[in-house]
């Protein structure tokens, strides 16, 4: 039985990486303005778009995580697939619309239309926050994974964080947008390719299908189907919701969607690029739960093949980088990993692309730091996105410390500035009276809110019983979003209110 990767796998993984950075070089030739490099001149195919968005938000963390909830805790989760057709018909009927109106580089210019410049740059500035404490989070623990499944120790992780950051970096920069969408496309299909292989191997090994589970098994969490304890780490339905909420609120507020909005020709397009994400996340993630379960179903099978520092009711996250690394055959081991490889990529690259526009859009041109020749621009935008590739690898090193596996430690930092960021959009198009004072209060307590339910453990102690956050992280964008409104709208129309009687 083979542990760790051989000749083939290492030399299937050098010539993907290579292949990126040449894909990068190529297109980066035919670039010649920053409008091309950022949104690929507004013309992209909205199919190659949609997996794009799918590649951005689902990384070796979604990759590592689905699994890992569906052995060690349970499918509640799962039920998570039936919000997409809600969520389509919101950003569909009501944001994409909003936005093609605009056709912005930065989604937050339209914020200072409104608003004033002051929201802008907030805007600007809680979005550098959570993508870079994302990227940095997702980098540290991808690197981590797949330290195991290439049978190297610990004391590689900086180095495997480096490289995987090197190489998404270089291509971005080299190539913009373009080589991110074709990248992402076909770094979602080696995902997907991955989790049938090891889901095959699984049914070939056992025989057939009965590694399904059919019955509750005993490790697995108790998931009510609603409870009203924030200590209640998934209800089906408060799981619903959650990611009902931060759907919205990420397709109405992060960059890397509305950049690519703009990436396309009009608001149909953007609209079949989003149903495209949606259909594609489906399948993908689903896919991911079945993977979870065949080897769930696998290791109760052949209990004698998991070692003995794997626990599947306490160590789901280390179960399937552990199969990839000693029962997938060579060569398969390496495509899996590529895989892997692939997911981290895909985020990686498009925050740094998303990041250089902010940077580059609200920062840098909006106070005429930028010089008028396109072609300096574009090298400018290039510089940049190295800079910004070099900031996400140091941050990974201070990432290690958040507690919880990984699926709720990726929903906990990942959504921390969420509902804030969304939040200056509800403001700035639905709330008529919205003054900047208002704002500026409801996203200070919004972040504090999200804050203090992310990390309620470190905070206030980890619950002694369960060993989790007292609170669970399904609170986070919901009662970000519900503080941070709220106070905003009060201090607003009290301002508004008081402004009126002075006029008169």
């Amino acid at each position: 039985m083979p542990g760790g990767l051989t000749a083939v796998d290492w030399a299937i993984l050098l010539l993907y990486a290579l292949g990126t950075v040449v894909l990068g070089y190529t297109y980066g030739r035919r670039q010649k303005t920053t409008r091309e490099y950022f949104t690929g001149s507004g013309r992209m195919n909205p199919i190659l778009i949609g997996f794009s968005m799918f590649a951005t938000l689902l990384s070796t963390i979604s990759y590592l995580a689905v699994p890992g909830e569906a052995i060690s805790k349970g499918p509640g989760a799962l039920f998570n697939l039936l919000t997409y057709p809600f969520v389509y018909l919101v950003v569909a009927s009501a944001i994409i619309p909003l936005y093609m109106r605009s056709r912005v580089t930065s989604a937050y210019e339209l914020l200072e239309e409104r608003l004033g410049l002051s929201i802008r740059l907030l805007g600007s500035v809680l979005f550098l926050l959570v993508r870079l404490i994302w990227m940095s989070l997702l980098i540290y623990l991808s690197a981590k994974a797949m330290t195991v499944m290439m049978g190297l120790a610990e004391s590689w992780i900086p180095l495997v964080t480096l490289l995987t950051g090197l190489v998404a970096v270089l291509y971005t920069s080299l190539g913009g947008l373009r080589v991110v969408v074709v990248t992402d496309t076909f770094q979602t299909l080696l995902m997907l390719g991955g989790a049938f292989l090891a889901i095959g191997l699984v049914t070939w090994e056992v025989g057939g299908l009965s590694w399904f589970p059919t019955g509750w098994q005993p490790h697995w969490d108790v998931q009510p189907v609603f409870s009203f304890d924030p200590g209640v780490r998934i209800s089906i339905l408060g799981s619903i919701f959650y990611v009902f909420v931060i759907s919205v609120c990420l397709a109405g507020g992060d960059q890397t969607m509305v950049q690519r909005y703009m990436s396309t020709r009009d608001a149909g397009s953007a609209r079949r690029a989003f149903l495209t994400n949606q259909i594609v996340a489906a399948v993908v993630v689903l896919a991911l739960w079945m993977v979870g379960f065949a080897l769930l179903g696998y290791y109760q099978e052949f209990p004698g093949k998991l070692p003995a520092g794997i626990d599947l009711g306490v160590n789901g996250d280390d179960v399937f980088p552990y199969f990839i690394a000693h029962v997938l055959p060579p060569g398969i081991s390496g495509l899996v990993v590529a895989a892997m490889f692939a997911a981290a990529m895909s985020s990686v690259d498009s925050g740094v692309n998303s990041i250089t526009a902010v940077v580059s859009r609200d920062f840098l041109e909006r106070f005429g730091r930028l010089p008028e020749s396109e072609r300096v621009r574009t090298r400018i935008a290039k510089v940049l996105a190295f800079v910004v590739g070099g900031v996400i690898v140091v941050g990974s090193s201070f990432l290690e410390q958040v507690p919880g596996n990984i699926w709720a430690v990726s929903n906990k930092t990942s959504s921390l500035l969420v509902a804030p960021i969304f939040g200056l959009f509800v403001y700035a198009f639905m709330v008529p009276f919205a003054k900047p004072l208002g704002v500026w209060v409801g996203t200070v307590l919004g972040v504090a809110a999200a804050a203090s339910i992310a990390f309620s453990g470190p905070i206030f102690g980890m619950d002694p019983v369960t060993g989790e956050d007292p609170v669970s992280f399904m609170w986070v964008v919901p009662a970000a979003l519900a503080v941070d409104l709220s106070a905003g709208t009060i201090v607003s129309y009290w301002q508004h209110r008081r402004r009126g009687r002075v006029a008169l």
